[in-house]
């Protein structure tokens, strides 16, 4: 068809125009300085890495930054997961405060779908499964601690410490997702909490690092205790700690049996001294100790008629806002709540683990310089599309970071803020460096080096998550979009019944999973279960608040699975739970089709709150979303012929496509009949830009193929949906 948005994978963007100054208040006019001096040189962080670029004797020019829409694009894909709508674009064109996009960081950091997009992004990290044991717990567990601030050595040392019940304890997933497997575990937890592959020396002392296998063992006994229990009358599956620990040394075949003895813990990185004090460490130090005196200030002043924990903090923070005439802070109280809850009552039913309590406060101190530089190497890889050390989890002698003092900055300060995500995101987001545009036109050794030196942003495509999502915003598609009862369809559905004088009737084929059960947000429609065929592009939706609550009524029961005694009548229920599966396993059934009526007007649900990993066939994992097995597997963002045959068939490019009574372009197209009004603002709900002369052009030919202006349209969005523009980050 010859549209100019398939002759490139994106336009290039132009610099930003400079703001001309207007007549404003004195704080409006110290705030426009304290934003052009900061076009001009840059935030801190730009600062210091375009010192070391220097001192690396790199003197190419770096690209400028990207226009507003651009930027608008990108940081709303990073950020929450989706596109802009036009009405965010036209919103923020609209805005001339000067600091606009850093005000617009903060409000998408403080939006919920900040949460979830960045639940996605540690549910990738600790390969949380929501089909392992406890794995939709963990799920929720995670997305509720980002939701509530948890500092991310707090969330990293529950998931290492904690012993308990698969789905009652929502951080044990971690260690039960291996097993309990202290090898594995001391792999798992090197190359995760700290980007090191000491793994390799399981075997052997490392081949072309200084580990050796002594070191490994001496790490993998930390887990040497831990223990992976699973019930066989209650299928309760939960981990423990014994008393003594099965990692031996020598290893097996290296000694005989009798001199093999449990390995004495030893922890193998180098860490900052105890006798030193560096300033990020100084200014962490501060921080909670000022977090702690609001915690115990809030405790102190608790009314001491309160009945409960929450009573308490409530009458302290209400009494606090009395005092001091404002708002408490949310966070403190939070945590203060869960300080109190920590003197948990089923303290004794699970043993916890001074090895591993030990390991985590090693892998977590902030003088372990391994952990935060780990994960503020990921982020900065996930926002700017390279990381400072690339591959993310291999810091290693022989692979080091490309600008090691831009990565002790950003550390320096990561650990400063109390570990704090948000302030990670903010700090890399509204630097130059991740607003900076692609390079164009150059030999390909000289666009690399200008993207190994950040001086121009590498082409990303979009997550999986974050295309599905920006599907569905901008077909809106997020509720329904025709008349009710315009797009009846009949169809005929193959269902089978079960086969007279074979078992009782009705007899489900199959048993939905606890997990997968108590996830699922609402039951099934008359529309879900009319709808014929696979669905390749819905899922399983979690309801997280729903899966927590849930494993709180578990973790409430008080049992010791281990040791419990089952009644007689325990034993009857297992004994006919046995004998439905043995009597579900002899019905017959027989195949027929039945005729269905239903309104094809479907609505879509985000994917960032779906049960993951999906299904293999679906559009998350053909798209690149792994299925969290294998460590150290990242996404594979190559194009397949899967990916094209699903945007160009799939159901949900389809639906996004056709145009509904209920938006904004039914009313431009067929009721104003404005043409040239209706591109403009297709580019704009799904490209985040204007069209050119020419591409309207292009575009009007194509809509003017078809006799209803609605179908052509229908068949314009779909080719913008199409276009490599799309898919890929500006």
């Amino acid at each position: 068809m010859g549209l100019g948005v398939f002759d490139a994978l994106a336009k290039p963007p132009v610099a930003q125009k400079k703001v001309e100054k207007a007549p404003v208040d004195p704080k409006a006019e110290a705030a426009f300085r304290e934003q052009a001096k900061k076009l001009l040189s840059g935030t801190e962080l730009d600062k210091v890495l375009a010192l070391e670029n220097k001192e690396r004797g790199i003197k190419a020019d770096a690209m400028p930054v990207v226009n507003d829409l651009t930027f608008l694009r990108r940081v709303y894909c990073d950020l929450v997961g989706r596109v802009p709508t036009n009405d965010e674009a036209i919103a923020f064109e609209a805005d001339k405060n000067p600091i606009k996009r850093d005000e617009l960081i903060d409000q998408l950091i403080a939006d919920d779908r900040f949460v979830d997009r960045w639940t996605v992004f540690y549910a990738d990290m600790f390969r949380l499964r929501a089909q392992a044991d406890g794995g939709g717990a963990a799920l929720a567990w995670v997305h509720q601690a980002i939701a509530d601030g948890m500092p991310h050595d707090e969330m990293s040392r529950r998931l290492i410490t904690t012993n308990g019940k698969a789905g009652a304890a929502p951080e044990v997933a971690f260690v039960l997702g291996e097993n309990a497997d202290p090898m594995v575990l001391a792999g798992v937890t090197s190359q995760v909490f700290m980007g090191v592959r000491i793994s390799c020396a399981q075997c052997h002392d490392h081949p072309f690092d200084v580990w050796t296998q002594e070191n490994f063992y001496g790490f993998a006994a930390y887990f040497g205790k831990t223990q992976r229990i699973e019930n066989q009358f209650t299928r309760t599956i939960y981990a423990k700690e014994n008393e003594r620990s099965t990692v031996l040394w020598p290893p097996e075949g290296k000694a005989k049996a009798d001199e093999r003895k449990p390995m004495k813990p030893s922890f193998p990185f180098d860490a900052v001294a105890v006798g030193e004090t560096p300033e990020y460490i100084a200014r962490l130090n501060s921080l909670r100790a000022k977090q702690k005196a609001e915690k115990d200030a809030l405790l102190a002043k608790a009314n001491v008629k309160a009945t409960n924990v929450d009573d308490l903090l409530a009458g302290a923070s209400e009494n606090e806002q009395k005092a001091k005439g404002k708002k408490q802070d949310d966070s403190v109280t939070k945590e203060a709540k869960q300080d109190a809850k920590n003197l948990n009552i089923q303290a004794g039913l699970y043993t916890t683990s001074d090895w591993r309590n030990e390991l985590a406060n090693l892998v977590t101190s902030p003088r372990n310089r391994f952990f935060a530089k780990n994960l503020v190497n990921r982020v900065w890889a996930d926002l700017v599309g390279r990381g400072i050390v690339d591959p993310i989890d291999d810091f290693s002698d022989n692979n080091p970071p490309s600008h090691p003092k831009t990565l002790d900055y950003i550390a320096d300060e990561f650990v400063a803020s109390g570990y704090d995500l948000k302030t990670l995101v903010r700090l890399i987001v509204s630097s130059q460096v991740y607003q900076r545009a692609h390079v164009y036109g150059l030999a390909e050794q000289e666009q690399q080096e200008l993207e190994k030196s950040f001086l121009a942003t590498p082409m990303r495509r979009m997550l999986s998550e974050t295309l599905y999502d920006s599907i569905i915003t901008a077909g809106h598609l997020f509720d329904v979009k025709h008349t009710p009862g315009k797009n009846m369809k009949t169809t005929w559905r193959l269902s089978q019944i079960v086969k007279a004088g074979t078992g009782r009737q009705g007899l489900a084929l199959t048993a939905m999973k606890l997990e997968q059960k108590m996830a699922m947000n609402g039951p099934k429609t008359d529309e879900d279960e009319a709808a014929p065929g696979v669905d390749l592009e819905k899922g399983i939706e979690l309801d997280f608040t729903k899966v927590l609550a849930n494993a709180k009524k578990e973790e409430s029961k008080v049992e010791v699975e281990e040791m419990r005694v089952m009644s007689k009548e325990e034993i009857e229920a297992e004994r006919m739970r046995a004998q439905m599966q043995t009597q579900r396993r002899g019905v017959d059934y027989i195949d027929r089709y039945v005729k269905a009526t239903f309104d094809d007007n479907p609505k879509f649900g985000s994917s960032l709150r779906m049960s993951s990993p999906a299904a293999p066939e679906h559009f998350l994992r053909v798209f690149g979303q792994t299925d969290r097995e294998v460590l150290g597997e990242s996404r594979d963002h190559a194009p397949n012929m899967r990916q094209a045959l699903m945007m160009l068939n799939g159901l949900l490019t389809h639906e996004a496509s056709r145009v509904g009574e209920f938006e904004a372009m039914h009313v431009v197209l067929a009721e104003q009949k404005n043409l040239d009004g209706a591109i403009k603002l297709a580019y704009r709900e799904i490209l985040t830009r204007e069209p050119s002369a020419d591409e309207i052009k292009e575009a009007k030919s194509i809509i003017g193929a078809d006799k209803d202006p609605l179908d052509g349209m229908a068949d314009f969005r779909w080719i913008l949906l199409n276009c490599n523009e799309f898919r890929f980050l500006p």
